[in-house]
């Protein structure tokens, strides 16, 4: 069953989210690789981080931490009554405070090296929620820096509607969903706004001149991640998408597309 949704579907960005953008880099990876070969390679870049701000994903993205609220201890067992037995207890011998080590998470990104000296080229992101707030935010701000600083051209795609963006320009239109490319060496961006009514585009992915741009079908590939996952399984149509709430517009068009799918 596919998704409602003729772009991206908003069902996707809670818990199921960290999956979806795993399976969206190896689908970008398998869209490249034939393209750019024989020349330049597509690889996986992982990274693993700690998210000290998870408490902002509780219920979204986590939903199964709640062993890591913090819960009142329990009441001490009531006194012996007057003249029953005694209870003998145990003392500890040694007493430590507990440590819950704080949720990892995985990040992938897709690299475009020439084989000649396996130099970066391209870089291309999808953006993760702890990318979206701090204090990872400033971090992947100054990753954002250094790649441009070392002429490596840069595509962004963000298909979160939480957070707040790594950019800011008054000409970005303030839509759901965005995808932003830095060309190596050119002080200007291209930007695709992304409604939740539009299908998702067409990006262009450059390599070093002479060489013309790969072609990235950001909507071929969340479709066939969508059906190879089976993810209509794991998910309620009839309850609300993820927050940040949708706009009352939004709501009602996708009330619609739900009620046209069944």
């Amino acid at each position: 069953m596919p998704s409602p949704f003729p772009g991206m579907d908003p069902y996707l960005e809670g818990y199921l989210w960290p999956d979806v953008h795993q399976a969206l880099a190896n689908k970008f990876r398998q869209q490249l690789a034939p393209q750019i070969q024989p020349n330049y390679v597509a690889r996986l870049e992982i990274s693993v981080i700690e998210d000290t701000t998870f408490t902002a994903e509780v219920g979204v993205m986590y939903p199964d931490v709640e062993v890591l609220k913090i819960k009142p201890p329990p009441p001490p067992p009531p006194p012996a009554p007057a003249g029953g037995a005694a209870v003998l207890e145990a003392e500890a011998i040694l007493t430590a405070p507990l440590t819950i080590p704080l949720p990892q998470v995985r990040l992938v990104s897709v690299e475009i090296r020439d084989v000649a000296q396996n130099q970066l080229v391209t870089c291309i992101e999808i953006l993760s929620p702890v990318n979206k707030r701090e204090p990872h935010l400033s971090q992947y701000r100054l990753k954002r820096l250094r790649l441009h600083e070392a002429g490596v051209h840069l595509l962004e795609i963000d298909l979160l509607r939480r957070g707040s963006r790594p950019w800011t320009h008054p000409r970005i239109p303030d839509t759901p969903y965005l995808a932003l490319l830095t060309r190596a060496e050119i002080p200007a961006v291209e930007v695709w706004p992304i409604r939740l009514q539009d299908k998702l585009p067409l990006l262009p992915v450059p390599l070093r001149p002479p060489d013309k741009d790969a072609t990235l079908d950001l909507a071929a590939a969340l479709t066939a991640v969508y059906d190879e996952a089976y993810y209509h399984l794991s998910i309620d149509y009839a309850q609300e998408p993820p927050p940040p709430p949708l706009a009352e517009e939004e709501t009602a068009w996708s009330r619609g597309q739900i009620k046209i799918e069944k």
